[in-house]
């Protein structure tokens, strides 16, 4: 299996199975003299593992991460990075009654004609099990760009039909009732109302899905380069490589297309820190490169595929058959809840390789 890597300069390769003994992450290309904190690489973890409410998958992770090399006396060496992080809370039996069917919503029927074989444990590969390991060198991403004075933040903006219009005006703030939220949902009475549908979503034995909205701050002008390397385009790629993701907006995104003109467009002004724009509409890029504003964006990411209600499908001799999750299976009944982190990540890797791929502008 090729496309294990993302990035030109700091780059991630990641690897392992959802049910195999480990799971990890190489990271190349960041430079020597990081001060690099470990406890920051687990906080980071702990936010996506699961197991913390029902809201979340039961599995129980630790989740503890393993550096095995690349930093040394607590400073990186500006050799590869490399992160394990072993699995577990591992129970293959739940899948194996399964394992020939064709699962709805899942990766088996594509994998299996593109490879000739699915390891049917947990999803293998494709489960979003991996994303531990993106979350892992996100971490180390986010200690690169604070060298820089680049912060990330993100939140679930959306489940099922419940939205939050709320913005991190008080960053503090912001980021202290998102991480105070069950959900990653800044906004108290949204979160009400997204847990209520949840549950509903549960006992009906469905799934729901989510939109996650991401601000970075701090961006210099300049980064990103025009054409292939846009900016935004780094960062659609980063967000669709997410699984279940299904959409990616920048600025006004969609809404764009019904703006005029005169409307979307952020007129300059000069201020006392240098030129900037009045409003953001674009999203903090223009010809994708940044413009210096805060950089947004949203994620949409598809129901949880796994739910408890029976599905009509086929087997792997094309029989039709009825598929029913066994007794006892765990997953997310929303997705979207635990990628809150996954989202910060994927940000903080794609703007870390721009501000290194950035070196090389000028003299």
């Amino acid at each position: 299996m090729a496309s294990n890597s993302f990035g030109n300069l700091f780059r991630i390769t990641t690897w392992g199975e959802s049910h195999g003994k480990a799971i990890g992450v190489l990271i190349d290309g960041c430079p020597a003299g990081l001060p690099l904190d470990e406890a920051i690489i687990h906080t980071e973890l702990k936010k996506r593992s699961p197991g913390k409410n029902s809201y979340t998958s039961p599995r129980k992770e630790e989740d503890t991460a393993e550096i095995l090399s690349g930093v040394f006396e607590g400073v990186t060496t500006g050799t590869p990075i490399m992160i394990v992080i072993k699995n577990h809370d591992v129970d293959s039996s739940k899948y194996e009654p399964i394992k020939d069917q064709m699962r709805p919503g899942h990766a088996n029927y594509t994998y299996l004609k593109k490879y000739g074989l699915f390891d049917w444990r947990g999803g293998g590969r494709s489960s979003a099990r991996e994303t531990a390991s993106r979350v892992a060198a996100g971490a180390v991403a986010k200690q690169l760009l604070k060298h820089f004075g680049i912060d990330i933040t993100a939140w679930v903006a959306q489940i099922g039909e419940v939205k939050t219009s709320v913005q991190p005006n008080d960053l503090t703030a912001f980021k202290q009732k998102t991480a105070s939220s069950p959900l990653f949902c800044p906004d108290e009475n949204a979160t009400h109302e997204m847990t209520s549908a949840i549950d509903k979503a549960k006992e009906e034995g469905d799934s729901l899905g989510g939109v996650i909205q991401f601000f970075a701050t701090g961006l210099p002008a300049g980064l990103g380069d025009p054409m292939y390397e846009k900016l935004e385009a780094n960062l659609a790629k980063a967000m669709l490589s997410i699984p279940a993701t299904k959409g990616f907006e920048i600025g006004e995104g969609f809404f764009a297309a019904a703006m005029q003109g005169s409307e979307h467009n952020d007129s300059f002004t000069a201020t006392q820190s240098g030129i900037a724009t009045k409003t953001n509409h674009a999203g903090g890029t223009l010809g994708g490169i940044s413009t210096g504003m805060p950089l947004t964006g949203r994620v949409a990411f598809k129901p949880t595929s796994s739910i408890m209600l029976p599905q009509e499908t086929v087997d792997t001799e094309e029989k039709k058959t009825t598929f029913q999750l066994p007794e006892g299976s765990r997953h997310d009944p929303c997705v979207a809840i635990r990628a809150v982190p996954v989202v910060e990540a994927m940000a903080a890797i794609v703007l870390a390789d721009a501000i290194l791929m950035n070196r090389n502008a000028q003299l």
